[in-house]
């Protein structure tokens, strides 16, 4: 898979529930719910259900697996 079919994933899945599970520094795990409100040419910016603080993410973040996205269909 390659960031172009990330973003268009993405694009097709925008304003849907997702399941994101972000592995960041330190061994730091979290994960939420949210929606894809805007994708661009290098990032794309999510809305957690459950705060309104909005997060972004870039495509390589999903490609190197430091971002997992579960969708819920």
């Amino acid at each position: 898979m390659n960031k172009t079919k990330i973003k268009n994933m993405l694009e097709e899945k925008s304003k849907k529930d997702i399941r994101f599970k972000f592995n960041g520094n330190r061994n730091q795990i979290e994960e939420f719910d949210g929606k894809i409100v805007n994708t661009y040419k290098y990032l794309f910016v999510v809305k957690p259900n459950d705060n309104e603080i909005r997060r972004s993410f870039t495509y390589t973040d999903v490609l190197i697996g430091n971002l997992e996205i579960y969708f819920k269909d």
